[in-house]
């Protein structure tokens, strides 16, 4: 699972299998020692971890005062108890959005001065794929054709003092016609931009861990195709 809690990094796995070596600097064992935030240091790896102390870590770098943490692995003693944990500690939003192409160039937006990609909630009935050309399609007014599912994140925020949990699916696209393309003010777009690599790579540094994410993943799909 592809975590995201603070804008940091948080990927879950299951027992028996763990981040590579050189992924992390520390390494901590749950069984054996507490989990304090003066552990959280750079990349951290948290092997045989329970549900208790997914949820003491969530605390920890869900906090308001800024922490040194980079990323983070945790790898559980049971996967299925995770699902049911998160599903009670948190409300579950389901959505999904797109990597469009045009040629050589990657469709961002800029949105709460910060880069991004075109996303949004799932409606009811809909099918993934479907939410994200229509959220692609009213964000930017442009018409596209879904390809291959790049991946999924999620991600904590809050909301009305509630903790939320976005579930989001991520598809390549590749642009129909953008002749009419401009930015949905409705949803806090500011400009629309067709970006060559180089310049989403720049983009990057003014957006989003779990975007980053979504770039690195379909760089390793097209790697894969080659």
């Amino acid at each position: 699972m592809n975590l995201f809690v603070n804008d940091i990094p948080v990927r879950i796995w299951e027992q028996g299998t763990s981040p590579q070596e050189g992924h992390f600097n520390f390494e901590v064992n749950a069984r054996k020692e507490p989990i304090t935030k003066a552990k959280l240091i750079n990349h951290v790896w948290i092997k045989q971890a329970t549900v208790p102390d997914l949820n003491t870590i969530l605390d920890l770098v869900n906090s308001k005062v800024p922490i040194n943490l980079l990323s983070l692995d945790i790898t559980v003693e049971d996967y299925e108890s995770l699902k049911f944990f998160l599903e009670d500690k948190f409300k579950i939003v389901k959505a999904a959005g797109g990597l469009v192409k045009k040629k050589d160039r990657f469709l961002m937006i800029y949105r709460m001065k910060k880069w991004d990609l075109p996303k949004g909630k799932k409606e009811s009935g809909e099918k993934y794929r479907q939410t994200a050309e229509r959220e692609v399609e009213e964000e930017c007014n442009v018409n596209v054709k879904v390809g291959k599912k790049i991946c999924t994140t999620w991600h904590t925020y809050t909301m009305n003092r509630n903790s939320m949990l976005k579930k989001t699916r991520w598809y390549v696209m590749d642009l129909m016609d953008d002749s009419r393309s401009k930015p949905s003010l409705e949803e806090d777009i500011e400009e629309l931009r067709w970006m060559t690599q180089k310049e989403v790579y720049h983009a990057l540094e003014n957006s989003y861990k779990s975007i980053r994410f979504v770039f690195e993943e379909y760089y390793k799909m097209t790697e894969k195709a080659s």
